[in-house]
């Protein structure tokens, strides 16, 4: 998998930026993208150094539209660690 194919977005939420204070980045990633390929295109992207990559998977609810059932879609989303006092700037806002 290609580098840019792998990242789709950064996750900005409240949870996320209580997590940038300790060096962790959350992003959206591809389905089929794994640790490596993550690794590979955090790297790449925004030149740092990962320690290591955990990922998780939520399957998408199914919504109610009348009569029909819509199925929302699935996401993965990984939590980057960064080596002791790199950042990424562009994430933060600074």
């Amino acid at each position: 998998m290609e580098p840019h194919e792998a990242i789709i977005q950064p996750m900005i939420t409240e949870k996320s930026t209580v997590l940038q204070e300790r060096g962790k980045y959350v992003f959206q990633v591809a389905l089929k993208a794994n640790k490596v390929d993550i690794k590979r295109a955090v790297e790449s992207t925004f030149g740092v150094t990962v320690v290591d990559v955990n990922t998780t998977s939520f399957h998408g609810k199914g919504k109610r539209y009348g009569p029909r059932i819509k199925k929302m879609p699935d996401i993965k989303k990984a939590v980057v660690t960064l080596r002791r006092g790199e950042r990424i700037q562009i994430i933060e806002g600074v």
